[in-house]
């Protein structure tokens, strides 16, 4: 059976929609939805002229997913863990550096690697009932596969030591309240809201959401303000002489709907 489910591009406007798919085990993340997983963003990077913007969802609405598979990890030797912890963290660095923008929607719990995962996304999108959370302290482990880094990095530093060090779980409001996402909606409705961003981004210049996801990504991460500006320049750079900067001037000039190819 599938556990994660790809739904293409081309049959809902240039946005692919991932599913996790393991409803009886609250989309605990094994070894096979791992590979799965790893085998969908593959696809979806030798396919970048075809998508635009990806949304990553749950088959339920009651839970995005629970982490991971605790049950197959009693079954590993310490050698199989760290392997199998590997494989999350590559999965999950897969998934932050596709070079088109990634919609979380997340509706009920996203702990230790379903938050881990959501991490990953340029965006977050919550129903009201949602949940996240990091517990791992409690497991006398940490997070794994990018908590302790993308966290920070979203909601600062304070908070994030205070929600891994407790390991407590915190609601859609108050998510929203310290950045970990950025939209709330009524339960059941998150994917929807992420399909309406996507869809607004997919008719964006896609050479230009792309050059902009580079720049903000490689100018958090430079040494200073200065190095972080050479950043934006190379990538403005790479959009002017593209044929899709000459449509959007026509497109303005003859008041009508630019026709972007990511050319």
């Amino acid at each position: 059976d599938n556990e994660i489910d790809v739904t293409t591009a081309e049959s809902i406007g240039k946005v692919a929609i991932l599913i996790l798919n393991r409803p009886k085990a609250a989309n605990a993340m094994g070894t096979k939805m791992l590979m799965q997983l790893n085998d969908a963003l593959l696809s979806l990077s030798n396919d970048e002229t075809k998508v635009r913007c990806v949304v990553l969802t749950s088959c339920s609405t009651k839970v995005f997913s629970a982490g991971a598979d605790l049950k197959e990890r009693r079954q590993m030797t310490q050698e199989e863990a760290a392997a199998f912890v590997t494989m999350l963290r590559s999965t999950f660095d897969a998934m932050e550096v596709l070079s088109v923008p990634v919609i979380a929607a997340v509706e009920g719990v996203a702990l230790g690697g379903g938050l881990e995962i959501a991490l990953t996304a340029d965006i977050i999108v919550a129903g009201k009932n949602a949940k996240f959370g990091l517990p791992e302290t409690g497991l006398a482990i940490i997070p794994g596969a990018g908590g302790t880094q993308r966290l920070p990095r979203r909601v600062g530093v304070a908070r994030a030591k205070d929600l891994i060090y407790t390991g407590r779980k915190v609601d859609a409001d108050t998510a929203y309240e310290y950045g970990l996402v950025q939209h709330v909606v009524d339960a059941g409705d998150a994917k929807k809201k992420a399909l309406e961003i996507a869809h607004q981004i997919a008719q964006k210049g896609p050479l230009a959401i792309r050059a902009a996801k580079t720049a903000i990504h490689q100018g958090m991460e430079a040494p200073n303000i200065k190095a972080a500006m050479e950043i934006e320049r190379n990538c403005y750079q790479q959009v002017i002489p593209t044929s899709d900067r000459l449509e959007g001037l026509a497109a303005f000039r003859e008041g009508r709907k630019p026709v972007y190819k990511g050319e």
